[in-house]
């Protein structure tokens, strides 16, 4: 180090210039070594000071130890009343992250602390019943930074009418503003807005689209509330979870009715599950982990916030908007609770045959040995719904005859082959390999396939007069898009028929140009289309292979 002028500054006490007789180094300086005399006479000023100012009690003076504050009865210093805590009897109650996070199983201390969110997920993997009450000081200026960049740059404005690039250009200090007003209490939570979408049925799907900031909030509340849900959630649960998706369920599908000895089908699905989430079991299940009033009382503004639809608010009883960030997280929490822990005691002490369960979202399969077993549980399912404010579908929830077994015993009795059941915008059907062995057949959903051309004739429509590169473009991306989800194993002809039939959609909107694009025939068309749009090919491998890569043992 040096000092203002350049010149270096050097501590006697830690140089390390030779030591002369008498005399000691600084910097440039000689300085004399005081006497030994003169250094006893110092040590004894300062003992009979010392000594002067204790009590006849043996305690030290105010004056020379700061005494601590008493703890005034009632009273709260300002920063604990602004965020209303309970003081040291709560915290009695329940267990401290930072101890656990602290210690062995052994009670010993471990040397290192984790912090931040990975000590979140150590401490909830440990523990799988501990509690934790210090989570809100987790939402710091760089998560929610984070999870700003991380939402979708060109999605719908919410009632704020706010996009993610206007946001960005004082970014910095609007998130330093949001994340005071979180802290002190004053961030209130914007209602959302309602969308309506198409569904492959023909019906509308409400959505709710939040405002950014919100969006922000819950993105980053999401990712602390991941780390310690993420090791209680059960391994056949696959929706909107990380590192998990529809591809991954369907793969543990079709390995479990292949492996394991499944005769029949149960393909359910709870009816308007979003908007019937009951907000009383919701915040008792969240509280089974969470002991923050404050981030509770944070998730509770989320689901009181409302809806705004053509500028008309209304309150919100029950569900969770479907579309916000944390409402996939909320909803896996409920049915964690409500049906996976259930199903998962149901299977251990009721059945005594094969049950197997992939759930995604509110849509999930059980697969069984036995009729009896399979009709036993769906009574006993329809109850435990009931028991929190849901129900099965009566139209989408089939028990059908599949599996290994099924094609036989039914052509035994002289009835039709096995039924069919789509899950995940897949037809699963009980078929067989060239060498005769079973095997389960998935193919693009009907439903599905018609509804994306219906979509598709709609827009190519209204580019009717756009220019045929941009439109091929575009074609090719939605092509891609769709090859990437559905281009699995044995449905190459699913692929090929899609890719056909945009073809000739294309063809007569192109035709309808004008006069001239009548006379345009297929063999002048299918050099431009084939220009555009690559042919169908495989992408995914089989569903064997995929699940023993991912769950190696």
């Amino acid at each position: 180090m040096s000092d203002v002028n350049g010149k270096p500054d050097v501590n006697p006490t830690e140089s390390k210039t030779t030591r002369m007789a008498g005399n000691f180094l600084d910097g440039s300086r000689e300085i004399p070594e005081p006497s030994r005399s003169s250094m006893e006479q110092d040590r004894a000023e300062k003992t009979r000071c010392h000594n002067s100012a204790m009590h006849g009690a043996g305690k030290s003076d105010k004056c020379i130890v700061p005494g601590k504050s008493a703890n005034l009865g009632g009273v709260l210093p300002p920063s604990e009343s602004m965020e209303e805590r309970h003081l040291t009897n709560e915290k009695a109650e329940h267990k401290s992250l930072d101890r656990a996070q602290n210690r062995k199983k052994d009670g010993k201390p471990s040397g290192s602390r984790s912090r931040g969110l990975l000590g979140i997920r150590e401490a909830a993997q440990k523990d799988k019943n501990l509690r934790f009450h210090n989570l809100f000081s987790h939402l710091t200026i760089e998560l929610l930074t984070t999870s700003f960049f991380e939402l979708k740059k060109f999605a719908s404005p919410g009632v704020d009418g706010e996009m993610w690039h206007d946001y960005l250009q004082d970014v910095e200090h609007r998130i330093k503003d949001l994340h005071e007003r979180i802290h002190r209490g004053r961030y209130r939570a914007q209602p959302s807005r309602r969308v309506y979408i198409a569904k492959a049925d023909g019906k509308q799907r409400p959505l709710g689209v939040a405002a950014l900031e919100d969006k922000i909030v819950q993105r980053a509340t999401r990712t602390i509330l991941e780390q310690i849900y993420e090791t209680s959630f059960r391994g056949f649960s696959y929706g909107y979870r990380p590192n998990r998706g529809a591809h991954n369920g369907l793969d543990a599908l079709v390995v479990a009715i292949k492996r394991r000895n499944v005769n029949w089908i149960l393909d359910a699905d709870i009816r308007g599950f979003f908007d019937n989430i009951d907000h009383t079991w919701m915040m008792k299940f969240l509280e089974h982990r969470i002991s923050d009033p404050r981030m509770l009382r944070l998730l509770k503004k989320w689901l009181r916030a409302g809806v705004s639809e053509d500028g008309q608010w209304s309150k919100t009883e029950v569900g969770t908007p479907q579309g916000a960030v944390i409402s996939p997280l909320l909803a896996n929490v409920y049915l964690h609770y409500v049906l996976d822990l259930w199903i998962e005691d149901w299977r251990k002490r009721t059945a005594r045959g094969t049950v197997i369960i992939v759930r995604y979202a509110d849509d999930f399969i059980l697969g069984f040995s036995s009729e009896i077993e399979a009709k036993l549980c769906l009574e006993a399912l329809r109850e435990r719904l009931a028991k929190f404010g849901l129900e099965l579908h009566p139209d989408k929830t089939r028990l059908i005859e599949f599996g290994r077994k099924a094609a036989q015993n039914r052509k035994d009795r002289g009835e039709k082959p096995p039924e069919t059941f789509d899950f995940l915008g897949f037809t699963h059907i009980c078929g067989k390999t060239r060498k005769g062995q079973f095997t389960v057949q998935r193919r693009t959903s009907h439903k599905k396939l018609q509804a994306k051309l219906k979509d598709l004739t709609e827009k190519l429509w209204k580019l009717i007069h756009q220019d045929i590169a941009e439109t091929g473009a575009w074609l090719a991306s939605v092509y891609q898009g769709w090859c990437q989800y559905y281009a699995v194993p044995g449905n190459y002809d699913c692929l090929n028929k899609f890719q056909r039939a945009l073809h000739a959609i294309w063809l007569r909107t192109l035709q309808r140009r004008s006069q001239r694009g009548r006379r345009l025939r297929w063999k002048q068309f299918r050099a431009i289309c084939y220009s555009w749009l690559p042919t169908p090919r495989i992408l995914h491998p089989y569903p064997e292979d995929r699940f023993a890569r991912q769950h190696q043992r």
